[in-house]
């Protein structure tokens, strides 16, 4: 059925597509300003207003290769009360930034929460009618989460034009996905160009019982615990926890645990 679905895309579309997601791929810092602008064209041409958060832990700017501040010179947030990338504890006051810690698709929101493809119990609890009253720029956005390597998560928001617009269902609908792919596209270029050092060392394998191990620490558990419930010994836990800290590079157990989290080892764990 897919292979028949992608048989009947009109080759101008399919041409189309892959022109705009080669407009915004990034290979080298050199092409992050032009990329940018691409994405800046696409957003206006669906009638919105692009604003990006490469990574909301920092407080580093969204920059081109000689420094210039994209949000600025070319997302253009810049006349009174839009330079939202000046304030440095957005990340955290913010309830758009933080919905992407809670979610992975793409998700539309106005003053009645958020609205996405299923119902997400950790957005309910996430009230917007204070930020959309107390003068937020736009009364809705579409707004596209980027989870990348490492526990790193970006935040990208498409407010329309028109700040009136309260009600992006349809836009949504018809747009997030699309929208979705060239962010992502555009996002992980940015930041493997960008990247300055390593974070994990590389080809990093943890053992089944490594990561068992990390898994139990990770919910609070102590040595003790853990062998009781893998029937082990209190020193092989204790081995297998230090043996995964070498593994990672680690300094002590509470940085084992984090790093074995980016990684992805220690699952779920709310």
């Amino acid at each position: 059925m897919a292979e028949n679905f992608v048989a009947e895309i009109p080759d101008v579309s399919k041409a189309t597509f892959r022109r705009n997601l080669d407009s915004v791929t990034i290979t080298s810092a050199a092409e992050i300003r032009p990329a940018a602008e691409a994405i800046h064209k696409i957003a206006q041409s669906y009638g919105f207003r692009i604003a990006v958060s490469a990574d909301i832990s920092s407080k580093a700017h969204l920059v081109d290769a000689e420094g210039e501040l994209i949000n600025k010179d070319i997302f253009g947030w810049v006349a009174e009360g839009e330079r939202w990338w000046e304030d440095t504890r957005l990340a955290l006051s913010s309830p758009l930034p933080r919905a992407c810690r809670y979610e992975s698709e793409p998700i539309w929101c106005n003053a009645e929460g958020f609205h996405g493809h299923w119902q997400n119990e950790y957005l309910d609890e996430i009230d917007l009618k204070d930020f959309y009253e107390a003068g937020a720029t736009a009364k809705s956005a579409i707004l596209i989460p980027v989870h990348l390597p490492f526990g790193q998560i970006a935040a990208v928001s498409f407010t329309p034009i028109d700040y009136s617009v309260t009600d992006l269902s349809e836009p949504y609908r018809i747009f997030s996905d699309f929208l979705s792919i060239v962010t992502s596209r555009f996002v992980t270029g940015y930041v493997l160009a960008m990247r300055k050092k390593h974070r994990m060392p590389t080809n990093c394998i943890l053992s089944k019982r490594e990561a068992e191990c990390l898994h139990w620490a990770a919910i609070g558990k102590t040595d003790k615990e853990i062998s009781m419930i893998l029937s082990l010994s209190h020193a092989t836990i204790r081995y297998h926890v230090n043996r995964a800290g070498q593994k990672l590079n680690s300094v002590n157990r509470g940085q084992t645990i984090f790093k074995a989290g980016q990684l992805g080892y220690l699952g779920a764990t709310d």
